[in-house]
């Protein structure tokens, strides 16, 4: 194994250069796979069951990444992250001053079990519950996925694995380590991993409190303010902290500019624009301090829902399921000069009811191509349009934001207004998400079903 001294473990370089991540899982996770893969460090030993802590370097442009992988957990172990076992003194030598990151590491193609996450959580939070917040899922195997998407197998994994990844803040990543040349599922883990440290402020999880460190006093205040919040019961939802992710699902008619708004959104060309949308596309990127996560979906019929082919219609859903636990948001893209008929407007909502009644609590118009407004404001263009519009804002709760595409000078500010606007519908709703639909099961023009709460 790649094992270091106590004196090659401090290093030369500044501790706030380093990024500290903590391997931690079963036996035969794939835990020192995955560091060989991040690392590109060979291990002669590596199909041998690690015995003991060891180290794994990476060198970045600005920083090194350093990976302790660590001894597998038994089901029946006692192991603890409390600091007083061998093992985790060993761990917390390694991970000094702290862990930046803890990548749970659990292998897709078996099963994860209800005791397995209760061995996890109890390990865990032996070492304080705040630990959850630098906590990232690390799915290994992902040959195994045959295409799919790993939110698919999140979605058809079972409630174990599901509340797991909820635990983690809805963080996780798919590697697969048959394949270590794959540089960009190397770089997307960096960067997510990166995202993770900017929205802890840079802080560290310190594995033994006794440790006493100028960021452990830093954490220790922010979780007392955390709990004062949550404390807090007279405070409007308005004024709650807002959620580190939003999640948002893309619907409208074909042609309606839902990529191109997904693009606008997440700041880049994430979703190919100008031509048909085949199936549900889950993109995602860290825009103004929030983790943002866009499925823009195939369009459907202007005029029924009986019209949008079955196909579609099951696609569509299948882009809410790549929203685990569930979208927070709805964004029902509408061209702004868009002449609303009765028989337009029953289309929208028919469709939108596909994801069950309570639909409207969580749906926002989202009108594109605001730059043909000029500047006429678009209240007065909605009442201009007539009653259809009128109705349909309604229904919708007058939740509504324009995104101008040409724009460029505004486009952040925009962003960061409908990000606003989000956030107000989310707290409205009591944080919950929203998720309609399960992906096993068959769709039809009537069905109906619940909202899934975020535990």
């Amino acid at each position: 194994m790649a094992t270091v001294s106590s004196s090659s473990n401090t290093g030369e370089s500044p501790c706030w250069l380093n990024r500290h991540v903590l391997m931690l899982g079963y036996q035969g996770s794939g835990k020192t796979s995955s560091c060989i893969t991040i690392s590109g460090q060979e291990d002669d030993s590596a199909r041998q069951p690690t015995k003991e802590a060891s180290l794994f370097t990476k060198m970045l442009d600005s920083s090194q990444l350093l990976l302790v992988d660590t001894p597998g957990w038994g089901l029946d172990s006692g192991e603890r992250l409390d600091g007083q076992s061998p093992t985790s003194a060993h761990v917390r030598h390694l991970c000094y001053p702290g862990v930046h990151a803890l990548l749970l590491v659990v292998p897709i193609g078996e099963s994860f079990t209800e005791q397995q996450r209760q061995g996890m959580l109890e390990r865990l939070e032996s070492a304080g519950m705040h630990i959850w917040r630098y906590c990232m899922v690390l799915f290994t195997g992902a040959d195994r996925l045959w295409g799919n998407g790993v939110e698919e197998f999140i979605a058809e994994g079972g409630t174990a694995i599901q509340r797991l990844v909820e635990k983690c803040g809805n963080r996780y990543h798919a590697l697969d380590n048959t394949c270590p040349e794959n540089n960009t599922q190397i770089s997307e883990l960096l960067q997510k991993l990166e995202e993770m440290v900017q929205e802890n402020e840079g802080s560290f999880f310190v594995i033994n409190d006794s440790i006493q460190t100028p960021w452990s006093e830093h954490t220790q205040r922010r979780e007392e303010h955390d709990r004062m919040m949550a404390d807090d019961a007279e405070v409007s939802p308005i004024f709650r902290s807002p959620p580190r992710e939003l999640r948002m699902l893309l619907v409208g008619w074909q042609g309606a500019g839902k990529s191109s708004a997904g693009n606008i959104i997440l700041g880049g060309r994430k979703f190919e624009s100008g031509r048909r949308t085949e199936s549900s596309l889950r993109c995602q990127a860290h825009v103004s301090g929030r983790r943002v996560t866009i499925v823009d979906t195939p369009g459907w019929d202007w005029y029924s829902l009986h019209r949008t082919p079955a196909h579609i219609r099951k696609e569509i859903r299948r882009g809410a399921g790549l929203l685990h636990p569930g979208p927070h948001a709805l964004l029902l893209v509408i061209p702004v000069i868009s002449t609303l008929t009765v028989r337009k407007r029953q289309a929208l909502e028919n469709h939108l009811e596909m994801f069950g009644k309570e639909v409207s609590l969580h749906t926002m118009v989202l009108f594109s191509c605001g730059d043909w407004l000029g500047a006429t404001p678009i209240e007065e263009q909605i009442q201009r349009n007539g009653g259809q519009l009128l109705r349909l804002m309604a229904y919708c709760l007058n939740y509504y934001h324009v995104l101008d595409s040409t724009s460029a000078t505004r486009s952040e500010d925009q962003v960061s207004d409908l990000l606003l606007k989000v956030e107000e519908m989310v707290a409205q709703n009591e944080s919950r998400p929203f998720l309609p639909v399960k992906l096993n099961e068959e769709l039809d023009d009537e069905a109906t079903c619940g909202k899934c709460t975020l535990q």
